[in-house]
């Protein structure tokens, strides 16, 4: 965006130094990101550049990474239980974060402060310490090392999200249409699904898929409350840095850093679409 033409030199100044310092910190914060994409294409077992691939020679390169992760055993059951896991656990995220954020939105709840902060702590708890508790809770109710324990868990981790891109849509939005739904005779559950639901459902998809990403990407949670059966990717790629040293997790990277970028791009354009419903932009 262009200065005005009357803005002083220091002020011209200030903002080309402010876009630089902006610069710098987008690629400190996106170059360890961008290098492992081109190492996926390493031609040899190795997580550094060899010289074929700093001569940029064909035979330097090879996608025999991406072939061993679509033909592996162990990283496709990886593949598939995380598959099975996210999309259940952002259902119940967005399920239950979706009405709580409606309940907290109405004005006469008390402690909302409270029950918020409450909601939203799994966001700002360090993550071993609710693994921690997951463990010993779920040990004692039988919900450890089982599938629904660990679409459970992480659905807990997801809920926050949900709450605040919720939250954050149904600040624009006018309460009147509610009360006018209550007074042509809907009852409460149709007007929540014939008025308020189209108007907030950019940001209640925008939270499950932030939901979706927690999910998919998790570990921590996953090696305290899952078992070795129950394996997610983010899980291998641990295993396989531990163990052994493959560069197949490269590769993983890379497509999950590509399945970020679309969900995320994604997110935006919901977020672009929910402003002008509300005429918050053209």
């Amino acid at each position: 965006m262009a200065l005005p033409v009357y803005t002083s030199r220091l002020f011209r100044a200030w903002d080309i130094i402010f876009k630089c310092i902006c610069t710098f910190v987008f690629f400190f914060l996106i170059a360890p990101i961008i290098v492992i994409i081109p190492l996926s294409f390493n031609a040899q077992d190795f997580f550094t550049f060899t010289p074929e691939m700093l001569n940029f020679q064909s035979e330097g390169y090879s996608l025999k990474h991406y072939n061993d992760f679509f033909t592996n055993v162990d990283w496709q059951t990886a593949l598939t239980n995380s598959f099975r896991i996210a999309p259940l656990a952002t259902l119940i995220s967005v399920a239950l974060g979706t009405v709580a954020a409606v309940g907290l939105s109405q004005s006469d709840v008390p402690f909302k402060k409270l029950i918020m902060a409450i909601l939203i702590s799994p966001m700002i708890v360090p993550l071993i310490i609710s693994a921690a508790g997951m463990y010993f809770f779920y040990s004692r109710i039988g919900l450890q090392g089982t599938y629904i324990g660990i679409v459970l868990a992480h659905a807990a981790l997801g809920i926050p999200f949900v709450i605040i891109t919720v939250t954050a849509t149904l600040v624009g939005f006018d309460k009147s249409l509610t009360r006018a739904s209550a007074n042509l005779g809907a009852g409460p559950m149709r007007t929540f699904f014939r008025v308020q639901m189209p108007l907030i459902l950019p940001g209640v998809i925008s939270g499950g898929l932030f939901a979706f990403i927690t999910s998919f990407d998790e570990v921590v949670v996953v090696l305290f409350v899952g078992s070795a059966s129950q394996k997610t990717l983010p899980w291998q790629m641990f295993t396989g840095l531990r163990e052994q040293i493959s560069p197949t997790i490269l590769a993983v990277a890379t497509i999950l850093v590509i399945l970020s970028i679309l969900l995320l791009t994604v997110v935006e354009l919901l977020r672009r679409r929910s402003e002008r419903i509300r005429g918050i932009s053209a």
